[in-house]
């Protein structure tokens, strides 16, 4: 069977080309990919709800071309609901928003491998609820250095009472994520992003760089990327499956095949994201 409906919450949804090879290497389908947002949902939902989708579509799997779109697409069932943000151009988007199983599987279904939410909830976009550090390494240097990077970043928002939570990118970095209680503006947000950057190169100029130039960026180094903080930049969310090879601390430890089965065992590590209790208040350093 290549297509199918099937009835979930929040309606019925149109299933096509399930036999559809994704990443050839592995024999894995469209329908796996499905499979596996179906078997993590239960986690996944709660941290992509009431949030605009930018949609990466890769309708021919990881080895094919793939584009951005923001705009959801029309027509599409009454049951997908969007969320409507006005851009500084003046432009305004009507964004897909994911907000229940039904809307997930719409979305995975049009080739979206990875899913990239705003960083602000639809009722405030201009106002985020977490902050995170973009740990990408540059050429030259190992994922062992990204690793301590990672420990360095840590280790500095502790130093002042923040705690953090950190997630492998799916390729070659670390996300650094930091939940904070929603009041400063994403240009706030962004400019503590880069000064905690920036004191973080002083202070370990041949680990970490915050150098926004491609050309300027010291080889072997690994660049504190501050400016993915910025209004309208989105990142893969948790549990978010990567158009890769499927290599995870190392990037192969965490794959689609063993996903949902940790997370059964485990639960959800990134509950804090979640939740009101705990989060940082950036206002006491801006």
């Amino acid at each position: 069977m290549n297509d199918a409906v099937v009835n979930v919450d929040g309606g019925p949804v149109n299933l096509t080309n399930l036999k559809k090879i994704f990443w050839p290497k592995l024999g894995l389908t469209k329908r796996d990919l499905l499979q596996y947002y179906l078997d993590v949902s239960a986690w996944l939902l709660p941290h992509v709800q009431n949030r605009a989708m930018v949609m990466k579509r890769y309708p021919n799997g990881i080895t094919g071309e793939f584009f951005f779109m923001k705009r959801a697409p029309s027509p599409r069932p009454a049951s997908i609901p969007v969320c409507t943000i006005e851009h500084h151009s003046g432009n305004v988007i009507d964004f897909p928003v994911i907000q229940h199983l039904a809307s997930l599987l719409w979305v995975v279904n049009l080739g979206c491998i990875d899913l990239n939410p705003w960083y602000a909830r639809c009722d405030d976009v201009d106002r985020p609820d977490y902050l995170h550090f973009d740990l990408d390494p540059v050429p030259g240097a190992s994922f062992d250095r990204v690793l301590e990077a990672a420990l360095i970043v840590r280790d500095a928002l502790g130093s002042i009472k923040i705690r953090s939570y950190a997630k492998t990118t799916g390729s070659r970095g670390i996300h650094v994520y930091v939940p904070i209680v929603r009041g400063p503006t994403q240009k706030q947000v962004w400019t503590f992003a880069k000064a905690f950057s920036k004191e973080l190169e002083a202070r370990h100029p041949k680990i970490i760089t915050a150098e926004y130039r491609v050309a300027k960026r010291p080889r072997g180094r690994v660049l504190a990327d501050y400016n993915q903080n910025a209004w309208n930049r989105t990142l893969a969310s948790v549990y978010s499956v990567r158009p890769k090879p499927e290599h995870g601390l190392r990037i192969e430890d965490f794959t689609m095949k063993n996903m949902a089965p940790r997370l059964k065992k485990i639960g959800d590590l990134w509950k804090p994201l979640l939740q009101e209790e705990g989060r940082v208040d950036l206002k006491a350093f801006l």
